[in-house]
Order: structure tokens, then C-alpha cells, then sequence
């Protein structure tokens, strides 16, 4: 999405969806370093702000992450998230959601092992 005379200045949820879309076709791939902010920010024609947002804002998804000095990178869902990759709330809303799900599966699992005791049993519940 470049700028033409008399568009609208995209704003950071713009190019924050126009590299999402980069990453569903493929154009970015885990690993792929992210244009340096500054580039982007002219090729847009915005604010360095304007990128940085959306950079952050892909951050919190865990879609890419920052190496100071570096720059930033596409996230590979392969590999374990490093400490570096960590904090942003949506990753902090997802471990929490998927410590529920194994806390949950925990559970029925003991509920599984009880009612085929008591199936193995002939119908009586086991002593606990």
C-alpha cells in the first residue's frame, strides 16, 4: 500500500494488516526480517510512530519480534518462544488460556480413569 495523492495516510492497523497479509501469501515467511521502520515509513508515507505501532502491535499477536540492534524478524510458530519474544499480552493471554485447556484435559482424564473403574467393576463405584 503506497501513498497516492489525495488518499488517505494509512494508519498503523493499515500496514500492520497489509504485512499480515504479506504473511498469508506467503511474501513473509519465519525468519524474514521486517523492512527497517524508517523505510517503511517513507515508503508509506507516515510517521516513524506509525510504524512502530503496527510493529508492536504484530508483536503482542506473536506474529514478529524485535532484536535491539537487529531489527525485526517474522516469528517461526515452530520454535519455543525465547524471553525476548515474551510480554506481549496477547502471548500472555494465550499461555494463560492454554494452561486452562491442560488443567481442564487433567481433569477429565482422572474422570475417564474413574468411570472405567467403575465399568471394569461391574457397576460399582470403586473405594477411594
Amino acid at each position: 500500500m503506497e501513498k497516492s495523492p489525495g488518499t488517505p495516510r494509512p494508519t498503523a492497523k493499515d500496514i500492520a494488516a497489509d504485512i499480515r497479509q504479506d504473511l498469508i501469501n506467503g511474501a513473509l515467511g519465519p525468519g524474514d526480517q521486517l523492512p527497517a521502520a524508517r523505510d517503511l515509513a517513507k515508503r508509506y508515507g507516515v510517521t516513524l510512530v506509525k510504524v512502530q505501532n503496527a510493529y508492536r502491535e504484530l508483536s503482542e499477536e506473536g506474529l514478529v519480534f524485535s532484536q535491539q540492534g537487529r531489527g525485526t524478524f517474522v516469528s517461526d510458530p515452530s520454535r519455543p518462544v525465547d524471553d525476548g519474544q515474551r510480554g506481549g499480552s496477547a502471548f500472555i493471554s494465550l499461555a494463560t488460556e492454554v494452561a486452562a485447556m491442560h488443567e481442564t484435559i487433567r481433569q477429565l482424564a482422572e474422570r475417564l480413569e474413574r468411570l472405567e473403574q467403575i465399568v471394569d467393576s461391574g457397576g460399582s463405584a470403586p473405594a477411594q
